[in-house]
């Protein structure tokens, strides 16, 4: 839905000057195909003739009987003006179940399923086409629908309230692109709903339920309050509702509102069916007990579908500050849940045959290589990440995460020719498709800051970190920004511990290690700098970075002998290394002289 998202302003002022401008109310609905690049990549013919088909019989009639107006289409998307918000409402429900009978014998990556928005608003027409922001608006809650799902927004949803029979959950307020405030915004529940025409023409097909999404999806069910006291109540649904506020900070995943997990309270659930029914992969469910002045937290993350406990702990504390504690367990859980769930989502891609991997599933398997701090899985890392580009040209974490790896074969010894370039071009245009992304911020602003772009790779990453405040690895590497840019080793140094509390069994653990022992090093404090390189060692041996501290902080110390023999060490690792190939671009010249220095003096190659 990209063909009118452009026009500002401005522009249709200019292109609307010379004639009267006609305005009117209308509801809008806007809707494309979800995965489309990806299905035109797995079978361009066969996708466009199914979705002509699609169009012909079920789409285009469901518009007209619902008195609509097509006002424009693309490959994958149409625009359609309806004068009321019911019987746009009435035609995306029928659309979204028909779409849901047709995909019914489609194996899943195979199927076209629409996301639609719908919003109210006033609209300018001109020369049969519509413009202002109750297009935009229409858009951007298409944007944010999943696949199969209807979003609309608060005016819409005030117009068609008790005249539908259509359950809607409230999404809370979202921040839609490009759009200047934050809109309240509604899902609608199509899975309970009455059944639609398309339905009663199949009357034998079984109730539909909704389908995946393509990123990791999460329900966060309702904590019980096991201390027997009701008024504990607000306790817990508190937390539930600010770990539920704060993992939709992450664009990375697609969270269940508040109104859906809720409707789970005080019954006994079976964690499979909450799967099925909300159309989750994950489910974290947790309990409060409160015993005097103190309260104790518990929550577990399981994947629904295997019954299998991704992550687990419990969180002790006093209740003499509620509300402080309550924050502190939601940073926790949060934190721990984002690594967690990425690396469950990593084993599902690797057990995934080869021949089925989509884009999606090569990132995955792309990022468990690239953890194994190996040549090979570097090599391996940028291949996946490569064919990830390459099905999906728009993928923007792909991009950036490449941009990432293509930086840091430089540390592993494996840069080719133009990889310092082709990483910048990854990183920028990786913060232009996803400017709000923190994952992307988060991958460009390292690779930028490793490469010397000081300045620029550290605003992309603090504004990562303002979006996702408890993103550990976010803060793994604002901290390495600093460290390369030089200033602030203290600073650093808070950033790694505040990563590694919030995930201290991260697959980046050694990265934060070693980011920890390179920060004292700028600082001068060469005895902590030697510590923690060597706790870094002791956890990660082939992570060669930590060869290159101990040796600098060795040699610092005047303890070359010992510098010397951990130089052979390193060269058993990396037999090829040479200080002026493996080495960031750092932002103080004078530290990164005595970094050399310190390097040839235990015999290493420049």
């Amino acid at each position: 839905m990209l063909w009118y998202l452009g026009l500002n302003s401005t522009i249709q002022e200019i292109f609307l000057s010379e004639a009267r401008i006609e305005r009117r109310l209308a509801a809008v609905l806007a809707a494309d195909v979800a995965g489309y690049s990806r299905l035109m990549g797995v079978n361009e013919e066969g996708t466009l003739v199914r979705l002509k088909e699609i169009r012909k019989v079920l789409v285009d009639p469901l518009i007209a009987a619902h008195r609509g107006r097509i006002v424009k289409t693309t490959g994958d998307g149409l625009l359609v003006e309806f004068s009321s918000a019911v019987d746009a409402a009435r035609c995306a429900t029928e659309v979204q179940h028909g779409m849901a009978v047709q995909n019914s014998e489609v194996p899943q990556g195979l199927r076209i399923e629409f996301r639609i928005g719908i919003h109210v608003g006033d609209i300018i027409i001109d020369d049969n086409d519509i413009f202002g922001d109750g297009v935009n608006i229409a858009a951007r809650l298409e944007g944010i629908a999943e696949p199969g799902g209807i979003c609309i927004s608060d005016d819409a949803q005030r117009q068609i309230r008790g005249k539908v029979d259509i359950a809607f959950d409230d999404m809370g307020s979202q921040t839609l692109k490009n759009i200047a405030e934050p809109m309240r915004a509604w899902r609608a529940r199509l899975g309970g709903d009455a059944p639609s025409i398309a339905q009663k023409r199949n009357s034998a097909e079984p109730a539909r339920t909704p389908a995946l999404p393509e990123k990791p999806s999460i329900a966060v069910l309702p904590f019980q309050n096991m201390s027997g006291d009701p008024e504990q109540e607000y306790f817990a649904d508190g937390i539930v509702e600010d770990i539920i506020t704060a993992l939709s900070c992450v664009r990375s995943f697609f969270v269940i509102a508040r109104n859906s997990s809720f409707t789970y309270k005080g019954k006994a659930v079976d964690i499979k069916q909450v799967g099925r029914e909300l159309g989750v992969r994950y489910v974290l469910e947790g309990s409060v007990r409160k015993a005097g002045g103190k309260v104790r937290i518990t929550g577990q993350l399981i994947e629904a579908a295997s019954g299998h406990h991704v992550w687990a702990d419990r969180f002790d504390g006093n209740l003499e500050d509620v509300f402080d504690l309550q924050d502190r367990v939601t940073e926790s859980i949060v934190g721990a849940i984002e690594p967690n769930l990425r690396q469950a989502e990593i084993g599902r891609a690797r057990a995934k045959p080869t021949a089925n991997l989509d884009a999606y599933d090569c990132y995955l398997r792309a990022l468990y290589s690239l953890y194994q701090y190996t040549h090979e899985g570097m090599l391996l890392g940028c291949g996946y990440l490569e064919q990830a580009i390459e099905k999906d040209p728009k993928y923007a974490v792909a991009e950036a995460y490449l941009a990432v790896a293509y930086a840091m074969r430089q540390f592993q010894g494996l840069a080719q020719l133009n990889d310092r370039t082709r990483a910048v071009e990854l990183a920028e245009d990786a913060v232009k498709l996803e400017p709000d992304d923190p994952v992307t911020l988060r991958c460009a602003g390292h690779a930028l800051a490793f490469l010397g772009h000081h300045d620029r790779g550290l605003a992309l990453l603090e504004k990562a970190a303002a979006i996702n405040v408890n993103g550990s690895q976010v803060l793994h590497s604002l901290g390495w920004a600093k460290n390369y840019a030089c200033v602030k080793p203290d600073q650093a140094i808070v950033h790694f511990e505040r990563a590694i509390r919030l995930s201290p069994r991260d697959p980046e653990f050694s990265g934060m290690l070693n980011g920890i022992a390179f920060a004292h090093l700028i600082a001068g404090r060469n005895e902590q700098a030697l510590i923690f390189a060597q706790r870094n060692i002791d956890a990660s041996p082939h992570f060669v970075h930590g060869h290159r501290l101990k040796i600098a902080a060795l040699s610092s110390l005047g303890r070359l002998h010992e510098a010397k023999a951990a130089a052979e060490v390193l060269l058993t690792y990396d037999p090829a290394f040479t200080i002026s190939s493996r080495l960031p671009t750092l932002g103080d010249p004078d530290f990164q002289r005595k970094y050399w220095v310190a390097l040839r003096a235990a015999g290493l190659p420049e």
